[in-house]
């Protein structure tokens, strides 16, 4: 062993050696990339934090010139003459080099949101981090599917099952937490999200509904509607379940900042479909009323943003062909149309809209013909349809269109790991051509939502995050750190690569 080497393995093993330090960016944006996979010729395997970086502090590698092959969801480095994708790098302690990725997504992957050591590597390298705990916040490893909302300065945050370091099961009845607006000292939607978990005695992140039984409770259509005062309020959709499958009631509840916790819950007749679902958002419409859009993923069902309305099944309204009253009954499902044969689309109170595979079905049948569709989007390159499985829907300022960032269901790369990008210029449609803005490779991706609240440069810039997780996919090898975490991506609405899914 040279003379050199022998110092570096007896300082590492003194845990005295600096670790080497490599550094992803994007080469179109010279930022950090996260997600990107160092694999060596011996199957270690090193993932960039959220700053793109990687710490590595093996002695068995310090010291040596070491391959690693650069792999990451929707980013390539070129292949050598034998097709490989990697670099030879020299392991020197305290040295950090630099390596850039072409970015093949339109979206750019820019922070993890959730989980531990979002800058794990970066705090061993000793780099400056946005985050007040940069290693583990609220001690949370794991959640699933954001539901985000803006309550005066602040983003009251809520999301699914959460795991923890101390037991293979987490907490399964919701979790929160809260942040600052950008506007209000929080950090530029850029830079990450400084979340002030709300946590229980142990300073794990805590259940946002008290116990009422065993089980997990699920919360959707979150929104901020008015209450018999005119203060605004948050209220959302809960679905109390034995698990995937069975569920063992629903209802909505209003959450009380104060107390950190849901209250108010009502619960819902087992078939109604009329409440607050998916990912809600607030709109003024035309003839000035503030309504709640619930888009799962499109935004057909509506209710006025007050409290006592959001309770009441009958004040909501689909935007249906049905008959009003009306509900999907296969071959039997009530079309309405006039005289002469044309379809009546309207808002319809008490009448659930149809659903995308409802829809698809109908058309099957004959019910509806191809061209009196809605909600059925087709891939702008080929023509080919689109299933979506879940997503969100928001007006667009720059755009003045209503954008829709939704996940394929049986995608090309993965079930659940393709997003595409659509747009209309109502909340009715009709929806059409979609252009896929991320791919993840045998992952899963799913339930992603579109933070408006963050949307910079009068709209041009959005952000947009989802459920990372190997569940639902043919992976078997789960990323660490990041599997079943929140990652947030960044579009430029004026990328050219979305040109074919616009409506002008």
């Amino acid at each position: 062993m040279a003379l050199y080497q022998l110092l570096v393995f007896s300082t590492a093993l003194l845990g005295a050696a600096e670790p080497f330090g490599v550094e992803v960016v994007d080469r179109q944006t010279g930022r950090g990339v996260p997600l990107i996979e160092l694999r060596t010729v011996d199957q270690q395997r090193f993932v960039t934090d959220s700053a793109g970086l990687v710490a590595i502090d093996d002695p068995v590698l310090l010291g040596q010139k070491v391959h690693f092959t650069i792999r990451g969801h929707g980013y390539e480095f070129p292949a050598d003459g034998f097709g490989f994708r990697g670099v030879a790098l020299t392991v020197e302690p305290g040295r950090v080099v630099t390596i850039q990725v072409d970015r093949l997504n339109i979206a750019e992957r820019i922070y993890r949101v959730t989980g531990a050591g979002i800058y794990a590597d970066s705090v061993k390298l000793g780099r400056d981090t946005p985050l007040r705990s940069p290693l583990l916040g609220g001690g949370v490893t794991g959640q699933d599917s954001v539901q985000a909302v803006v309550l005066g300065d602040c983003i009251q945050w809520f999301w699914g099952d959460t795991n923890r370091l101390g037991y293979p099961l987490g907490q399964f009845r919701t979790s929160g937490a809260t942040s600052r607006l950008p506007s209000a000292g929080g950090l530029p939607a850029d830079r990450g999200i400084d979340l002030e978990y709300l946590v229980g005695d142990d300073g794990f992140s805590r259940s946002m509904f008290e116990r009422r039984s065993n089980g997990v409770i699920w919360l959707d259509g979150v929104a901020v509607v008015d209450d018999d005062a005119g203060r605004p309020v948050i209220i959302g959709h809960f679905s109390h379940r034995e698990g995937l499958a069975k569920q063992i009631d629903h209802g909505l509840a209003t959450f009380d900042p104060l107390a950190g916790q849901f209250g108010q819950l009502k619960t819902l007749p087992e078939s109604t479909s009329l409440h607050l679902l998916g990912q809600a958002t607030r709109r003024r419409d035309d003839d000035g009323v503030d309504r709640i859009y619930s888009a799962n993923p499109f935004p057909s069902l509506r209710v006025p943003a007050r409290h006592d309305a959001c309770y009441e099944p009958s004040a909501y309204a689909g935007f249906t062909p049905l008959v009003p009253g009306g509900s999907f009954a296969g071959r039997d499902t009530p079309i309405a149309r006039d005289e002469a044969g044309l379809i009546v689309y309207d808002w319809k109170p008490g009448t659930p809209p149809l659903t995308v595979a409802q829809e698809r079905q109908l058309v099957e049948l004959q019910l509806l013909a191809p061209h009196e569709t809605r909600w059925q989007l087709r891939d702008a390159a080929t023509g080919k349809p689109i299933v979506l499985h879940a997503g969100s829907a928001r007006w667009n300022k720059w755009r003045q269109r209503w954008i829709l960032i939704a996940t394929q269901q049986g995608g090309e790369h993965s079930f659940l790991g393709d997003v595409w990008y659509a747009e209309a210029p109502q909340p009715t449609g009709p929806w059409g051509n979609a252009v896929r803005i991320v791919s993840h490779d045998h992952y899963s991706f799913y339930n992603p939502t579109h933070h408006d609240f963050f949307d910079s440069d009068d709209g041009r810039t959005i952000y947009f995050e989802g459920t990372y997780t190997h569940t639902f996919s043919k992976s078997t090898d789960p990323t660490p750190r990041y599997d079943y975490n929140q990652v947030m991506y960044r579009l430029d609405l004026c990328d050219p690569r979305l040109a074919p899914a616009l409506v002008e």
